[in-house]
């Protein structure tokens, strides 16, 4: 069950029309995922669907963007103080969860996109079921210019939604991709006015909710379990990748880059 108390780097609001929204909400950190918010995002869509009184998921940043993918600038956040919080841990089976939930849940989930959806934070967006983006919107799968590989679902979400050769271009350069581009390429289900993003999600999540929950539910769980089973072959691999490319040089070179805000100098170690 969606409890907003068990909740320390995301906002939970459960309205009486069975929508809850979601709200990312570091915006200090342009909504960067430290490890509460990993941990937390590892449960937000279970919990969402055990949850009998939320019948569609909305989920957006605070501020100016969804969120920026993860901290690497040195504010890597620590668990609340509260002895009976569970511990926070980046790790991988928590990356696998945080994919695995989102296409396991079998309730709509809307993503209300605004400003930067990177990373990790743009893999979030994209596999929702329904993706709206504002015109100000900016997409990319950056790991790469971390010095690390794309294991934490873009690799799954990224070749179903554009095709491989587009998604293996973006997932190799980690290039910007706008509001209304990813719609034309079917990144984003709908692009819109920046001031009409929210409006348009709780209009779209208002249907859903309003509408047959059972015949909903069957007609977006079959397409999950294509992704599901791509996510089987896929994710434990890209993952190991992941891990082993977070021992290399560059990805060290990389973040000391990012944190003294230079470019980095990649040399291939």
């Amino acid at each position: 069950m969606l409890r907003p108390e068990q909740y320390h780097t995301i906002q939970i609001e459960k309205r009486d029309d069975g929508i809850a929204i979601a709200t990312l909400n570091r915006p200090e950190r342009l909504n960067a995922v430290n490890p509460v918010m990993h941990n937390e995002l590892s449960r937000l869509a279970s919990d969402f669907d055990s949850d009998g009184d939320a019948r569609v998921l909305v989920i957006t940043g605070a501020g100016r963007a969804f969120s920026s993918g993860g901290d690497f600038g040195g504010d890597r956040g620590t668990a609340p103080p509260d002895p009976d919080a569970p511990v926070y841990v980046n790790s991988l089976h928590e990356a696998r969860l945080i994919v695995d939930n989102m296409l396991d849940c079998e309730k709509p989930i809307i993503s209300a996109v605004n400003g930067f959806a990177m990373g990790l934070g743009a893999t979030v967006a994209l596999l929702a079921d329904v993706v709206v983006a504002a015109r100000s919107a900016i997409f990319a799968d950056t790991h790469v210019k971390m010095g690390i590989s794309a294991g934490d679902g873009g690799q799954v979400i990224w070749p179903a939604l554009i095709g491989p050769s587009r998604a293996k271009y973006y997932l190799m350069t980690g290039e910007r991709i706008g509001g209304e581009e990813a719609e034309r390429i079917g990144l984003a289900t709908f692009c819109v006015d920046d001031d009409q993003l929210m409006p348009r999600a709780l209009e779209i999540a208002g249907r859903l909710a309003a509408g047959p929950t059972y015949a909903i539910s069957a007609s977006k769980v079959a397409v999950n379990k294509y992704l599901r089973f791509v996510s089987n072959m896929v994710t434990p691999l890209s993952l190991a990748m992941e891990e082993v490319s977070m021992t290399k040089e560059d990805h060290r070179e990389a973040v000391r880059a990012f944190q003294e805000k230079r470019e980095p100098k990649f040399t291939g170690r």
